[in-house]
């Protein structure tokens, strides 16, 4: 099942209409002067899941269970309370939904990640992606920005790439 996402129109005198609740003050008060969300690793992580998941204008059932399964299974999230990813990703939804949000959230999640963390972002990311077997090309660009964004080296992305891939692979022969 396909769930539409909010348009992306804004009008800057009002906080944006969006088909889920969404806590002003929260996001109010995570936003910089600069406009960047101050987000945690974690949250940083979780907003460029969500934001790869929409990337196609719906996320699907599948690609919501990965991004359950990512935030249960990585070690890094392991001190993480699963109740806040609903709200985690609410706040990346009213971000992307403000003026020139993908950057934004792009901007936020590079500001959030120590260096050592770009890989394991970008796996998570690459998780959420190819959840539904299918790659278009918004999504490919948006991995594309994501890399950029993050410094994940040629090697190191299409290391990540090859393994997801063979965790994706079944008995039918690839054509």
């Amino acid at each position: 099942m396909k769930t539409a996402l909010p348009s992306l129109a804004f009008d800057s005198r009002r906080p944006p209409d969006l088909p889920i609740k969404v806590d002003w003050q929260y996001w109010r008060r995570i936003m910089s002067a600069q406009g960047v969300a101050k987000i945690s690793p974690q949250e940083a992580i979780i907003y460029l899941m969500v934001m790869t998941s929409a990337s196609d204008g719906a996320i699907t059932d599948t690609e919501l269970r990965t991004i359950g399964r990512v935030v249960r299974s990585f070690t890094l999230f392991s001190d993480s309370d699963e109740a806040n990813l609903v709200e985690t990703s609410e706040a990346c939804g009213a971000l992307m939904a403000s003026d020139d949000g993908m950057h934004l959230v792009l901007e936020s999640a590079a500001a959030a990640l120590p260096m050592h963390l770009t890989e394991t972002a970008y796996a998570a990311v690459i998780d959420v992606v190819t959840a539904d077997e299918r790659l278009d090309l918004t999504e490919i660009r948006l991995l594309e920005l994501i890399r950029n964004a993050l410094t994940v080296s040629d090697a190191g992305a299409s290391a990540i790439e090859r393994a997801a891939r063979a965790r994706h692979m079944t008995l039918d022969p690839i054509v």
